[in-house]
């Protein structure tokens, strides 16, 4: 007897499920994000999962035995930064990125530095052939490192059941399928179905689980947002074609902080993990410049100096232009607003464009009084000492208000030879200034900043 044929609506947002096609999702009101695919049930597959299924029993919460949870070093110090001290026996790993960012040569790199661990790398995209060129241009070898290239969730399962890996790969989810489902790979019943199968096998046998996953063309994950939700931790891998950096952000991490990134840089041979950020961030600049100003910026436990650059120029439009890149534009137009109504520079009729260098994203709001600074200096066309930094944030009244970890910027900054900072008076409580080279300049209002810079 043929296997019956069920067809259901699912909402691209949140996974739910529905029997009939609606403008608007029920469950999260998501509108025109209903989907039909055809399911095909199969019992005996379907009996077969649920025997690996664990069956667990309530107990009270005083008898739960706490234990230290394990971690495994992936022999690459970003990315162990990034999860909080190494991976979680049995944690579930989402990654994604655009194409061509180097999410797989990461990945790649990871299984082919951990000699001690036995790797099971999985790959639905490419070929054996592809990935032992890949290998050999990275210069790495692993004779722990194993292939399989399969799409077949439950083929994957078997031979991770055969292999018993210490670490598992997945190269994408969007390709995996299961027989089960009669909707083509990429689906989003396809994807759901084969990320909780592959997920039960991580937590059941204790296997870290990598899963590579696409983002659309707005940046979010591609599938339902149910995927993320069932994984762990979810990683974003970013950056910009025209640099040679990657970052390594994460924006979900049941074991660990959100705010870590790690750094990389592409080379023809790989990702070289960069241990020193702020020196390649920096221009180095022979000679002075207006419109350019270092801020002393901290990303989790990592604290970073980046130039921020900023032009202001006549308009020729009956509406001026406002550009930004790897800065909030939104935060930008405040910036501006209190410089026209506290700091008295009229550049409501000009274009502004500003830029971070080195083509990452800040969201560090100890930003801000560099950005003034860069502004005012652009304006002016008056230069910033490149031996000046700045460490504060600003507020709506023209306030130059704290930052948290303002020991450690200020110690980054003395390390890399800066001979003055500019930070908050606020941010003088229980600070040591003595111990420091550099001088330590502090600031009520950024109309105390114009002397400095005028």
């Amino acid at each position: 007897m043929a296997a019956k044929q069920k067809s259901v609506f699912f909402c691209k947002e949140c996974g739910a499920q529905s029997s009939s096609w609606l403008g608007k999702c029920p469950n999260c009101g998501a509108w025109n994000s209903l989907v039909e695919e055809v399911i095909k049930r199969d019992t005996t597959l379907g009996k077969t999962f649920a025997k690996s299924i664990q069956t667990n029993i309530a107990m009270p919460v005083k008898d739960i035995q706490v234990s230290q949870q394990q971690r495994l070093d992936t022999s690459d110090e970003e990315l162990n930064r990034v999860l909080g001290g190494g991976l979680v026996l049995g944690s579930v790993l989402l990654i994604g990125g655009e194409p061509g960012i180097g999410k797989s040569t990461l990945m790649l790199q990871v299984a082919l530095n951990c000699h001690n661990r036995k790797i099971l790398y999985v790959s639905g995209e490419e070929s054996a052939e592809q990935l032992k060129m890949r290998a050999e241009r990275l210069n790495a070898t692993n004779d722990n490192c194993y292939i399989l290239t399969e799409t077949d969730t439950e083929h994957i399962i078997a031979q991770a059941e055969e292999l018993q890996p210490d670490i598992i790969i997945i190269d994408s989810i969007q390709t995996a399928t299961v027989q089960y489902i009669d909707s083509s790979a990429g689906s989003i019943s396809q994807i759901r179905e084969c990320a909780a199968y592959l997920s039960n096998y991580a937590k059941r046998t204790a296997t870290p689980l990598f899963l590579i996953g696409h983002i659309t063309k707005d940046g979010n994950i591609a599938g339902p947002k149910i995927l993320e939700h069932m994984v762990d931790t979810v990683l974003l891998f970013e950056g910009d074609r025209n640099y040679g950096y990657r970052i390594l952000r994460s924006v979900k991490n049941r074991y660990g902080s959100t705010s870590e990134l790690g750094i990389y840089e592409m080379q023809s041979y790989g990702l070289r993990q960069v241990n020193n950020p702020s020196e390649i961030l920096l221009s180095g600049r022979a000679e002075q410049l207006s419109g350019t100003a270092i801020a002393a910026t901290v990303e989790g436990s990592r604290t970073i100096m980046i130039e921020t650059q900023a032009l202001v120029a006549n308009s020729f439009y009956p509406t001026p232009q406002r550009t930004s890149t790897g800065f909030d534009l939104r935060r930008l137009n405040m910036l501006l607003a209190v410089l026209e109504k506290r700091a008295g520079l009229r550049i409501g009729n000009k274009d502004v464009f500003l830029n971070i260098a080195g083509g990452i994203r800040v969201f560090d709001t100890a930003t801000d009084l560099a950005i003034i600074a860069s502004l005012i200096s652009s304006s002016q066309d008056t230069a910033i000492s490149s031996k000046y930094c700045f460490a504060a944030e600003v507020g709506l009244s023209s306030e130059v208000r704290p930052v948290t970890h303002i020991t450690e910027r200020i110690s980054e900054a003395d390390k890399l030879g800066f001979e003055r900072i500019f930070i908050s008076k606020y941010n003088l409580k229980g600070l040591n200034s003595s111990q420091y080279h550099l001088e330590i300049v502090p600031l009520a209002k950024i109309e105390d900043l114009l002397k400095y810079i005028l």
